[in-house]
């Protein structure tokens, strides 16, 4: 499974220019074959009971008699790995189409590979180190991938934000491996579920939980690691929605309920954090994509908000893994099928992204329009869509567990009913706005077939894997689901509010952007407006942290290093300098000037030995 997208990214590499025609379909074909065998692996494991659906492959010894590696197939990875070659295989599909006319398309497709691979490694691994090794071959596909258009600073600028912050969080979870080591001998998960030794302190398993929720803060964008994620719209698009659809963005999520039943039981200060991160986080991308005119940058912040969602349920325990899997599976879909919309509005607007020079594109582009109008549905949770069974389960859970939390959640299902209403307003409706040098027109069938299928799964997925209980009795034995499975409430209260607020929101969006003409040059707005365009001061608030300080800090070490060490080392040198020099005017050559310093010499120690002797 891994094979084949690794085998890609390196023909395509190390022959280089040589599959310029024909690269994009070997990266194409090496995705599908890596979706085929996950496919006939997830076949395979359904056919094996409920408690037997766990198949471990050893592979090497990684350090001898303390790390193998492997690799696990079990409901949890195999559901993580259909997800990110099927959606996968799709964004590479669009990709042909979208990148037709990039003169560098065979390298971005070999990066594509490379990020799929890593991918499945991270969630196909049996022990931390597999999953660090996949989790660090994410952030390198990611910075290659969103600086992949190098010669515009904005992209190498954002590729470098994106990896540097990312660093961050992978330190938190190497420090988090170092702590796994000592306190269970071992860095396998079934080692560590199946320890039996001296019980590691209740701080230290605290330790553990936070190192490791700061390492999903980091690729997930969760507070306060979030600052990377809106301008990593600057790689392609097709790079976007495989961000924030299907793989890096999830990585966060797998590692919280993989990790779950050692590191974050229910009740527990580490499972509370990740809610509480979690419900902060989906507030913040929401609000932020309200104020965004970019069409990326609002769908960026609508990607932070949904893993919030899904962060919220990972830290309510078992009750809400199976939502949390499912609404990340469901959102795989439904934001997938967004962002290649966008990228198919960009694709017959001249790569134009803000939406006020936008307007009536429903006319322009029908197919677009009307799978982008389905993702549309989707995500602000409308009745019987996939969106509404999983987001709406999480809120549920939420506000049984955690009432705070979950009225928040609510909220933010509200604001983004707003704010994606919004998006499809200034969009597709009303008269347009561009300039007279674009030409909207649909994308090619290449491109629109895979809005398509993915339109299907945002509109059934969700129904047949929450009503039925599919998922949930799939996952349960792998990351321990109650006996009793929650069951979906369709007139629950916090429902309903949902629903009301979700309504509330849409048609507020209506009045401000469906039924005026909406101004082509963006207000000035007012202070909550500014706060929201400026990320909520999310950069500010870093660069006077942490750069700002570390610019000081800079400013004085080269001062000392200056004035301390180099004026220590030039002072020393100059002085032994001046000394040479002025002892060397008593060398002058002359033998009779030596000779009389000879007797000077000689008189002065003969009278100091005269008045010691007298003494």
């Amino acid at each position: 499974m891994i094979a084949f997208p690794l085998v890609g990214a390196l023909v395509l590499l190390v022959f280089n220019r040589f599959t310029n025609r024909w690269g994009h379909l070997l990266g194409v074909a090496m995705s599908l074959a890596s979706f085929v065998v996950a496919v006939l692996a997830f076949i395979e494991l359904i056919g094996f009971g409920e408690e037997a659906r766990r198949r471990a492959v050893h592979l090497y010894e990684f350090i001898p008699g303390l790390v193998d590696m492997g690799l696990l197939i079990d409901p949890l990875s195999i559901t993580f790995a259909l997800l990110i070659t099927g959606v996968g295989s799709l964004i590479h599909i669009y990709s042909i189409g979208y990148m037709s006319h990039d003169e560098h398309r065979r390298r971005f497709f070999a990066y594509l590979n490379l990020f799929v691979a890593a991918m499945l490694l991270l969630v196909l691994a049996d022990n931390y180190v597999g999953l660090f090794i996949g989790w660090e071959g994410v952030g390198l596909a990611s910075y290659l991938l969103i600086g992949f258009w190098q010669f515009k600073p904005s992209a190498a600028v954002a590729a470098k934000k994106a990896f540097v912050v990312n660093r961050v969080g992978d330190f938190g979870l190497l420090v988090g491996m170092f702590l796994i080591l000592p306190a269970f001998g071992t860095l396998s998960f079934k080692g560590i579920a199946e320890y039996n030794g001296p019980a590691p302190s209740q701080g230290i398993l605290l330790a553990i939980g936070l190192l490791l929720l700061l390492g999903a803060c980091g690729k997930s964008a969760q507070l306060p690691l979030q600052s990377w994620l809106l301008d990593a719209m600057e790689g392609p698009t097709p790079v976007s929605a495989l961000i924030h659809a299907a793989t890096m963005v999830t990585a966060g999520v797998y590692l919280v309920v993989r990790s779950g039943a050692f590191f974050f039981p229910e009740g527990s200060g580490a499972a509370l954090a990740v809610a509480i991160v979690g419900a902060a986080t989906l507030l913040a991308g929401a609000i932020i994509g309200c104020a965004k005119d970019d069409i990326k940058k609002g769908l960026a912040g609508s990607t932070m908000s949904q893993i919030g969602y899904m962060m919220l349920g990972a830290g309510l325990g078992p009750a809400g893994y199976a939502f949390a899997i499912g609404h990340l599976v469901t959102h795989g879909f439904f934001k997938a099928d967004l962002f290649l919309g966008a990228g198919s509005v960009m694709h017959g607007m001249n790569d134009e992204v803000d939406m006020r020079k936008y307007g009536g594109l429903r006319k322009f582009m029908p197919l677009t329009f009307a799978t982008f109008f389905v993702g549309y549905l989707a995500i602000i949770g409308f009745p019987l869509l996939s969106g509404y069974f999983t987001k709406d389960g999480i809120i549920e859970t939420a506000v049984h567990h955690q009432p705070v939390l979950g009225w928040l959640a609510v909220l933010g299902a509200g604001i983004t009913g707003f704010y994606m209403s919004r998006m499809v307003f200034m969009t597709f409706f009303g008269e347009k706005r561009w300039a007279d040098d674009a030409h909207p027109h649909e994308s090619p069938a290449v491109m629109t077939w895979p809005l398509i299928i993915l339109s299907i799964g945002s509109v059934f997925l969700g129904g047949y894997l929450i009503l039925s209980n599919t998922l949930m009795r799939f996952l349960g034995p792998a990351v321990g689901l109650p006996a009793e499975l929650p069951q979906f409430d369709f007139a629950s209260v916090p429902g309903l509010a949902t629903l009301a607020l979700v309504a509330v929101g849409a048609a507020f969006a209506w009045m401000r952007y469906g039924r005026v003409e909406v101004p082509s040059v963006q207000p000035r707005g007012s202070f909550l407006t500014t706060f929201a365009r400026r990320d909520l001061y999310g950069d500010a608030l870093n660069e006077s942290l942490f750069m700002r300080p570390g610019q000081w800090l800079t400013r004085i070490a080269v001062f000392f290093d200056n004035r301390g060490v180099d004026g220590l080392v030039n002072g020393l040198a100059a002085g032994i300098g001046g000394s040479s020099g002025r002892l060397r005017r008593i060398q002058t050559g002359f033998a009779r000037t030596y000779a009389l310093s000879i007797l000077i010499g000689a008189a002065l120690l003969t009278g100091a030995l005269l008045l010691v002797g007298n003494i």
